[in-house]
C-alpha cells in the first residue's frame, strides 16, 4: 500500500471513531440527576430536586431548546438559575413549591416562547419579571395563590396568545390591566374570587376569542362597556357565579359570539333587551337559575340560535310568541320547571326543532294541551321530532300517564271552565292518521283515519269507521289506526340469537282484517318495523328496521358489542305509523362481548387442533417406540453370537487386484508394520485363515502373546 492510501485510511478511521466515542453535545454539561439523552431537551422532572440544578460547563449548547423541571420541590427561583440557558424556548416549572421569583430570574431568556408556572405557591410576581420575554406566546400561572395582577406585570408581552390565571385568588380586575396583551386569543380567569370587573378591564383585547369567567363571585352584569371592545369574542362563559341581574345591551357589541353560558347563577330576571346584539349566537345556556317566565320578544335577537337550555329554573309561563323568531332552533330544553300548560301553536314556526325536552314539569293534562298534542303528532308523523316525554301530573286520574297515550276525549276542561276548550277539537280527534278539520259551516270533517276513543262512539250518519268495526264477511276486527293496533294486536315480543353485533326480534299478532274506505292496492296488508336504540345512553340515535312483507321477525345488525339495547315493535297500517313511541311492546337485550363473538368457532377450532396434536403425538410415539424396539432387537442378536472369526475381518479370498493397487496397499501396510518384527512366513494361496476364538482378542491378561501367534497378512 502506498503512503497516500495509508494516510487516507488512517484519517478515515480516526474520523469514524470520533463520531462514536466523542460525547454528545448534551452529555458534557448535563445537570446532576437529569436526563439529557434526548436532543434539544433537558429532562429533570420528578427527581426530588429542591433547587434548579447547576450546570458543570460554562456554556450550554445552543441546540438545547426545552428545560423541564416539573414535579419537584423547588421553593424559589434565583437570578442566576437560568443565566446559561439563553437559547431555550420552553421552560416548565409546574407542580413545584415555588413561592418567590427573583425579578431578574428570566432576564437572559430572550428567546423563550412558553413559560409554565402553574400549580405552585406563587402569591405575587414582581413587576418587570416578565418584561424581557418579548417572544413569549404561552403563559401559565394557574392554580397558584395570586391575589392581585397589575398592568405592569404584562408589560412588553405583546406576543402572548394564551394566558391562564385560573385557580387563583384574584378579587379585582383593574382598569386596562391587560392593555399590553394586544394579541391575546385565550384568557382563563375561572375559579377565582372576582367580584368586580372595571369597565375598561378588557380594553385593547380586540383579538380575544375565548373568555372564561366561570366560578367567581360576580353578582350582576350591568355595564355596557365591560365587553364592548371584545369584537372577536366567540365564547363567553359566566356560569357558576352569583349573578342575579343582566342589564340591557351588555352584549350588544359581541357580533361574533356563538356561545354564551349563564348556567347555575341566581338570575331571576332578564331585561327585555339584555340579549340584543347576539345575532350570531348559536348556543345559549341559562339553566340552573331562577327565571319565572319567558316574555315575548326576549329571545328575538337570537336569530341564529340552535340550542336553548332553560332547564332547572322556576318558569311557570311561556308567552306563545316566545320562540316564533327562532327559525334555526333545533334543541330546546325546558325540563324541571313549573310549567303546567303550553300553547298549542307555540312551536308552529320552529320547523327545525327536533329535540324538545319537557320532562319534570307539573303538567295538567286538560283540553289546553290538545293543540300541543296535535302539533306533536303532526311532527312525529313527518319524522321531524324525537319522542317528547310529557308526563301528566294532574288530574289524579291521568297522573303518571304520557300525553301521547291519552285520548283527546280524556283532555277535559279544568272544573267548570269549559270556555277554555271552545277552540279545541272534539272527542273524536284522531291520533293515528289525519287530523279533524273545521269546515266553514262549523261541522267537523274527518281526515284520513280516526282513533277509537275509550268509550264507544255514538253512531253517526257519516261514513265513519273505527278500529274494532267488524268485517263484512268473517266478523274479524278491522284495523284502521296504527296506534291502537300496536296496543291491542301486537303480542309476545321476544329476542333470541343474540351475538356481539346481531340479534333477532320475534313477535306475534292477533287476527285482524284491514278496512279500507277506498280502493287502494296494498293497503290491506299490515307491515311492521322495529325501533331500537341504546338504553340509558345520553346520546340518542334511534334506528328503524322494516320487516319484509308481513313477516313476524327481524334481525338487527350493526350492533355494538357489550351494549344494552331496547327494541320496540310497531305496526305500519295503510302506510301510516303511530306518532307515539311504541312503549307497549318492547324488549331489552345485551349484546355479547366482542371476544364471545368467536367463542363457538374458536372452541371447535381448538378441538380440531387438540385432536390433530394428539394424533401427531401418537404417531411420533409409535415411530420412537419402533425405533427403540428395533435397536434393542439388533443388540440382542449381536450378543447371542458365540465367536467372531478372523475370516470376517481378514480374508485372502478376495477379487483380483491390480499390481499397483497391491503394491500401494502393501507399502502402506508395511509402513504401518515397520515397528513390528518381520513376519515368519506366508501362507500359500488358497489356504484358509486360521480360526481364533473371540475371547482371544478380548483377553485383557498382562501376558503378551508371541508375535508368531499373531501373524498378520497382507493381500
Amino acid at each position: 500500500m502506498d503512503t497516500g492510501n495509508f494516510v487516507g485510511v488512517i484519517c478515515f478511521l480516526l474520523f469514524f471513531c470520533d463520531g462514536f466515542l466523542s460525547p454528545s453535545p448534551a452529555s458534557g454539561f448535563c445537570p446532576e440527576r437529569c436526563d439529557c439523552q434526548q436532543a434539544q431537551h433537558i429532562l429533570c422532572t420528578n427527581q426530588g430536586l429542591r433547587a434548579v440544578p447547576k450546570v458543570h460547563s460554562s456554556r450550554v449548547p445552543e441546540d438545547v431548546l426545552v428545560f423541564s423541571l416539573g414535579g419537584n420541590f423547588i421553593g424559589n427561583i434565583s437570578a442566576f438559575d437560568f443565566t446559561r440557558y439563553g437559547h431555550i424556548i420552553r421552560l416548565n416549572l409546574q407542580y413545584n413549591q415555588i413561592q418567590t421569583i427573583h425579578p431578574k430570574a428570566f432576564e437572559k431568556l430572550s428567546k423563550l416562547e412558553e413559560l409554565y408556572l402553574g400549580n405552585n405557591l406563587i402569591s405575587t410576581i414582581p413587576p418587570g419579571t416578565l418584561q424581557s420575554l418579548a417572544k413569549l406566546t404561552t403563559l401559565y400561572g394557574n392554580n397558584n395563590d395570586i391575589k392581585k395582577i397589575t398592568p405592569e406585570l404584562f408589560g412588553n408581552l405583546e406576543s402572548v396568545v394564551k394566558l391562564r390565571l385560573d385557580g387563583n385568588a384574584i378579587e379585582l380586575l383593574q382598569d386596562s390591566v391587560f392593555k399590553s396583551l394586544t394579541n391575546l386569543h385565550y384568557l382563563h380567569l375561572e375559579s377565582n374570587q372576582l367580584s368586580h370587573i372595571h369597565r375598561n378591564a378588557f380594553s385593547k383585547l380586540t383579538k380575544l376569542r375565548f373568555l372564561n369567567l366561570a366560578q367567581n363571585k360576580l353578582t350582576a352584569v350591568r355595564n355596557v362597556f365591560t365587553f364592548s371592545q371584545l369584537r372577536s369574542l366567540n365564547t363567553l362563559l359566566l356560569s357558576e357565579n352569583e349573578i342575579q341581574h343582566v342589564g340591557n345591551h351588555v352584549f350588544q357589541n359581541l357580533k361574533k359570539l356563538y356561545k354564551l353560558s349563564l348556567s347555575n347563577n341566581n338570575i331571576y330576571h332578564l331585561e327585555s333587551e339584555s340579549l340584543k346584539g347576539l345575532s350570531s349566537l348559536t348556543e345559549f345556556l341559562i339553566d340552573g337559575n331562577e327565571l319565572e317566565n319567558l316574555p315575548a320578544g326576549l329571545l328575538d335577537p337570537l336569530e341564529r340560535v340552535e340550542e336553548l337550555d332553560f332547564s332547572c329554573n322556576q318558569i311557570s309561563t311561556v308567552d306563545p310568541s316566545a320562540f316564533e323568531q327562532l327559525k334555526h332552533l333545533s334543541v330546546l330544553k325546558l325540563k324541571d320547571n313549573r310549567l303546567t300548560s303550553l300553547s298549542g301553536n307555540i312551536f308552529a314556526l320552529n320547523s327545525g326543532l327536533y329535540d324538545l325536552d319537557l320532562h319534570g314539569n307539573n303538567w295538567t293534562c286538560d283540553c289546553r294541551l290538545g293543540e300541543l298534542k296535535q302539533w306533536m303528532k303532526s311532527a312525529h308523523s313527518q319524522g321531524k321530532l324525537l319522542t317528547v316525554f310529557l308526563q301528566c301530573h294532574h288530574p289524579a286520574t291521568l297522573r303518571g300517564k304520557y300525553l301521547d297515550y291519552i285520548n283527546s276525549s280524556q283532555l277535559q276542561p279544568p272544573g267548570n271552565w269549559s270556555h277554555l276548550c271552545e277552540t279545541q277539537t272534539g272527542p273524536g280527534e284522531s291520533r293515528g292518521g289525519g287530523v279533524l278539520e273545521k269546515e266553514k259551516d262549523g261541522e267537523e270533517k274527518e281526515g284520513e283515519e280516526e282513533l277509537l276513543t275509550s268509550s264507544p262512539p255514538t253512531p253517526r250518519k257519516e261514513d265513519r269507521f273505527d278500529l274494532f268495526r267488524g268485517g263484512q264477511e268473517d266478523g274479524i276486527p278491522t284495523v284502521t289506526d296504527p296506534c291502537v293496533f300496536n296496543r291491542y294486536f301486537i303480542t309476545n315480543v321476544t329476542v333470541d340469537q343474540v351475538a356481539s353485533s346481531t340479534a333477532t326480534i320475534h313477535w306475534t299478532t292477533r287476527h285482524h282484517s284491514r278496512f279500507t274506505p277506498g280502493a287502494g292496492p296494498g293497503l290491506e296488508e299490515v307491515h311492521y318495523r322495529v325501533l331500537f336504540d341504546r338504553f340509558g345512553s345520553s346520546d340518542r340515535f334511534p334506528r328503524y328496521v322494516y320487516a319484509r312483507g308481513g313477516a313476524r321477525s327481524v334481525m338487527l345488525g350493526e350492533l355494538s358489542p357489550d351494549v344494552t339495547y331496547m327494541a320496540c315493535v310497531e305496526g305500519v297500517v295503510g302506510g301510516s305509523v303511530c306518532q307515539v313511541a311504541p312503549r307497549d311492546h318492547c324488549v331489552g337485550l345485551v349484546t355479547l362481548p366482542e371476544e364471545a363473538h368467536h367463542q363457538e368457532t374458536l372452541t371447535s377450532d381448538l378441538q380440531l387442533v387438540t385432536v390433530a396434536t394428539l394424533a401427531g403425538n401418537a404417531v411420533l410415539l409409535l415411530v420412537i417406540g419402533g425405533a427403540w424396539l428395533g435397536r434393542s432387537l439388533r443388540r440382542k442378536l449381536k450378543r447371542r453370537k458365540s465367536a467372531v472369526h478372523v475370516r470376517h475381518m481378514y480374508s485372502t479370498r478376495r477379487p483380483f487386484r491390480s499390481s499397483m493397487t497391491t503394491a500401494a496397499v502393501s507399502t502402506d501396510f508395511t509402513s504401518f508394520q515397520s515397528s513390528r518384527p518381520p513376519r515368519l512366513g506366508t501362507l500359500e494361496e488358497g489356504c484358509d485363515l486360521i480360526e481364533f476364538p473371540c475371547d482371544r482378542f478380548l483377553d485383557n491378561s498382562p501376558t503378551r502373546r508371541d508375535n508368531s501367534d499373531m501373524q498378520r497378512f497382507s493381500d
